[in-house]
């Protein structure tokens, strides 16, 4: 199955460990414009490789790499490791702190249909782009997508304690999250870390546009006479985490709609009660709760008013898409039909690239940008479990784009992966491979 490796990871050079939390930056997608701007103005943050400025961003960052590497700003690890990753956190609500356990490690890519890295979700064609470019140009894998493995005895979880007895840095990021680092340099541990996850299957839980641009360059790759399947190009950073864990967080992501032309609030209330019952919210912050547990209800935010929409049970079975149950049964697929198709004439085929479809998780920022007139409306959802995706994932088919929103984000900065083959391949790798 999941064949595993540990890397030479490039990593800020240690005269930056007390300003390690300087340095690093939120995920390219779901790092805020005001964010963005703060960060860009420390020279050396980890923002200016993973989301580049200027007319040509891509070379940029290209270029930005090669000059951190030459004047020592970042350096290579001299021997391979895995490195764990704890994140600390608390939910609102509760005072209790969970503790999130996982480790980073390259992985080999798979195409979907080898049924080893598992998709959850579909993604948006200019975003895979996006990152591919990135990944080749650089070489580099910036940030660690996350993989989800199950094991219901925590085996690999003993050795990423007694590692995270030796921490390499702790920080608390823009989440509020405590993110602790640590490496494994054992062999014999880091090999028998890669035997355990050699009879796994890895569930993609985030950064599905970030993998499938690393494994579109690998299709280019795999298309010259060259290519060596051990090469770098045939690997992707990924930090890996264990679904039978109960620190294992999803949260929702809500949908805002711009760019429709003629929506107005009574024409989309009109097309909606023909397949919900439809409440007005006086109170427009109580939606989460008013929705919450509710199969088929969504918050619906258009102008200075709010509402809870619910499907009317009958109308279930009207959904035409040729899904199987555990598909169109989901809350999701129904806004996805109901509202996003039927509603709005944004047809199921064109809304994985569609402009008019944003997302945004912040339930205030929702609020605002309905209110201030940037987008025309926001359908406020509910959670999903990790049941739910599990079972979507072994059903062969797959959510929504954005549906999940695992909490916490990993934070892009801690560590850097090269594909670059005179700084992937390793003296040591060979100790690491097992047989096909």
């Amino acid at each position: 199955m999941a064949e595993i490796r540990p890397l030479r990871a490039w990593r800020y050079h240690p005269k930056f460990i007390k300003k390690i939390e300087s340095l690093t930056s939120p995920l390219f997608d779901v790092v805020s414009e005001q964010q963005r701007d703060k960060l860009y103005q420390e020279e050396y943050n980890s923002i200016h490789l993973s989301v580049p400025l200027g007319s040509e961003p891509i070379a940029n960052a290209a270029a930005r790499l090669r000059n951190w590497k030459q004047k020592g700003i970042i350096i290579q690890d001299k021997l391979p490791a895995i490195y764990v990753y704890y994140q600390y956190f608390t939910l609102p609500g509760s005072q209790k702190e969970y503790c999130r356990k996982g480790f980073v490690s390259n992985i080999r890519l798979y195409d979907w249909n080898e049924n080893v890295i598992l998709r959850h979700e579909n993604t948006m064609p200019f975003s895979v782009q996006d990152r591919k470019e990135l990944v080749e140009k650089t070489e580099l894998n910036v940030s660690p997508t996350h993989g989800l493995y199950t094991d219901p005895d925590f085996i690999i979880e003993r050795y990423l304690d007694e590692s995270m007895k030796s921490p390499l840095y702790e920080v608390e990021d823009y989440q509020g999250v405590r993110d602790v680092l640590s490496l494994i340099q054992d062999a014999k541990v880091i090999k028998h870390i890669c035997q355990i996850l050699k009879e796994k299957q890895v569930i993609l839980a985030d950064g599905h546009h970030r993998y499938e641009g690393s494994l579109a360059y690998l299709h280019d790759r795999k298309t010259e006479a060259d290519y060596d399947k051990d090469a770098g190009y045939n690997f992707h950073m990924m930090y890996l985490t264990n679904t039978e864990s109960d620190d294992l967080r999803i949260l929702p992501t809500n949908r805002l709609i711009e760019g429709i032309s003629d929506l107005n609030e009574a024409d989309l209330l009109r097309k909606l009660g023909d397949d919900f019952h439809i409440k007005p919210i006086e109170n427009a912050p109580d939606i989460n709760e008013i929705i919450l547990g509710k199969q088929y209800a969504f918050g619906l935010l258009i102008g200075d008013k709010a509402y809870k929409v619910r499907l009317k049970p009958e109308k279930v079975l009207e959904n035409p898409w040729k899904f199987p149950d555990v598909i169109k049964s989901l809350d999701l697929t129904i806004m996805h039909y109901f509202i996003f198709e039927k509603a709005l004439g944004i047809p199921g085929h064109e809304q994985r690239a569609s402009r008019n479809i944003r997302f945004e998780r912040n339930f205030t920022e929702c609020l605002k940008q309905v209110i201030t007139r940037k987008a025309q409306l926001a359908i406020i959802t509910q959670d999903i479990s990790i049941d739910i995706v599990k079972e979507v994932c072994y059903s062969g088919f797959t959510l929504p784009q954005k549906s999940t929103y695992f909490y916490p984000k990993v934070i892009c900065g801690f560590l850097f992966s090269s594909i670059n083959d005179e700084e992937f391949k390793s003296p040591f790798n060979t100790s690491f491979q097992f047989a096909s």
